[in-house]
């Protein structure tokens, strides 16, 4: 049985699979053809991107990621954002068979953070020298109710580490009514994140037994809910794994289309999550359609030529190696030091405290006693994230202008498909790292990233803002702070 009604307005499952037949075996004069279409940074449509799921030519697949980086480093140049997701609650009434926080999982240790734990959390973030979070929370009416996020937010923003603050939270969290969308809109959110998990109507059936997520339909029609309460800057994401991911990603680039139809621009973000293993979750340990590093590599690609000025987001679900490699395919925003448990990040910083002492580093082992959504690969810290993703030629940016400068939804747009935000984003992207780089590196990391910030400067076309930006890194050097175009 298929989804009617609305959500066959969003996702029309036989378009998708009439595209997938009708590329069964795609040419290769037809691939290459298609991705140079895809390096003029006019995307691709659901048919089109059909084709290129569907080719294992080895010449084809060199030249697709090839055309990936040349059309990330033309929209977002070396920059690569930073942020940390921060788990309020795992409590949840939803029963989903491939996460941890699922309702029947007896092994987990729940908890919900109070408002002063929060704060206590942001803190240790802030510490590490975050600026940009991630709020995650399980969907239950009675621990992440709209008046819990509200005071949650407001906690967020109000935290101080000596001269830091977080200057932007993004908010995942279930569908919520209208009026409180709006309420959410007030508290000044970026982005509000939710995934879809997958597309397939049957395979969703099959993974939401019950609970409130077992509406496909309400799920679908969130992103309306929040556009229609005034938050523009929307993103989404399928859990790679649960179905076909040639099926997802064309169920991706279907909501996409619809977005943009619908409200003039299309989601800010899509995320890349595949199924990881979780205790207590019986389907995380054998994901039904598994993915493998090189057909992942491929739909990350194919995501970027298709929806080219849309930010995609990677988890450290993933090891430190595939992340690597995949920043270079598409992969323009990254979760650094991350841990999937309330309260994880306080316990860290305590536990590190302690190791100092001890002259030995110690590791939060989050398994002691299960409290985690998934497991966590890439167990780099946020100091070594930077650090990597300096070495490796990227510009680390920590920069929150866009938000707090009305530069979202359409308007965002506006900018991006001109070119002239470029004005904009490689600037704030030197401001920030310079005062990562003055607030919380060693010796070493500074030297690094001072390099690379004299290596990027000389490619701020405008030779006023270039100006402007060396003045406000020698004003960073001398105290100042949250200096932003």
């Amino acid at each position: 049985m298929r989804p009617g009604g609305f959500s066959m307005q969003i996702i029309d499952e036989q378009r998708i699979i009439a595209a997938l037949d009708a590329n069964q075996n795609p040419s290769r004069q037809d691939c290459l053809a298609l991705i140079e279409k895809a390096r003029s940074l006019k995307g691709l449509r659901v048919e089109e991107a059909a084709a290129l799921l569907q080719t294992s030519d080895a010449g084809v697949l060199r030249e697709l990621f090839a055309a990936a980086r040349e059309v990330k480093e033309a929209i977002y140049g070396t920059r690569l954002v930073l942020f940390a997701p921060l788990y309020l609650t795992n409590f949840c009434v939803n029963n989903c068979l491939y996460c941890g926080f699922r309702r029947d999982n007896r092994e987990l240790f729940r908890s919900a953070l109070a408002i002063d734990e929060i704060g206590r959390e942001v803190e240790a973030l802030l510490g590490e020298g975050h600026k940009r979070l991630l709020l995650v929370a399980g969907e239950d009416p009675r621990t992440s109710n709209i008046s819990y996020l509200e005071m949650a937010i407001e906690a967020v923003y109000a935290a101080r580490q000596g001269k830091s603050s977080i200057r932007r939270v993004n908010i995942n969290v279930a569908p919520m009514p209208l009026e409180h969308f709006r309420r959410l809109k007030a508290t000044k959110i970026g982005t509000y994140q939710l995934f879809q998990e997958t597309y397939h109507y049957e395979t969703y059936q099959k993974m939401h037994p019950d609970g409130p997520k077992s509406d496909y339909a309400a799920r679908l029609a969130a992103m309306d809910n929040a556009q229609q309460a005034g938050i523009d800057d929307v993103g989404i994401g399928a859990l790679f794994g649960l179905y076909d991911y040639r099926f997802e990603v064309l169920a991706l680039l279907m909501h996409a289309e619809y977005l943009e139809g619908k409200y003039g621009t299309g989601p800010h973000t899509i995320s890349v999550p595949r199924l990881e293993s979780a205790s207590g979750a019986p389907l995380s340990e054998n994901p039904p359609y598994p993915v493998s590093d090189e057909d992942f590599k491929k739909l990350v690609a194919i995501i970027r030529l298709s929806v080219p000025y849309t930010g995609m987001i990677l988890s450290t679900r993933e090891t430190a190696e595939l992340r690597n490699e995949t920043f270079r395919l598409g992969i323009s925003q990254i979760s650094a030091g991350s841990l999937t448990s309330p309260g994880a990040y306080a316990k860290r910083g305590k536990e590190q405290e302690q190791s100092l002492s001890k002259g030995s580093k110690v590791e939060l082992d989050e398994n002691k006693r299960p409290s985690s959504q998934f497991s966590v690969h890439d167990k780099r810290s946020t100091a070594e994230v930077v650090r990597d993703v300096c070495s490796m030629g990227f510009v680390p940016s920590f920069c929150t202008a866009c938000y707090r400068s009305g530069r979202t939804g359409d308007y965002f747009m506006q900018f991006a498909k001109t070119g002239k935000i470029q004005n904009f984003c490689l600037p704030n992207a030197l401001l920030t790292f310079k005062e990562y780089l003055v607030d919380y590196a060693d010796g070493e990391m500074r030297a690094l990233g001072d390099k690379a910030i004299e290596r990027e400067i000389v490619k701020v076309k405008d030779d006023k803002i270039r100006a402007k930006t060396r003045q406000r890194l020698q004003e960073i050097e001398k105290g100042a702070r949250d200096l932003f175009f």
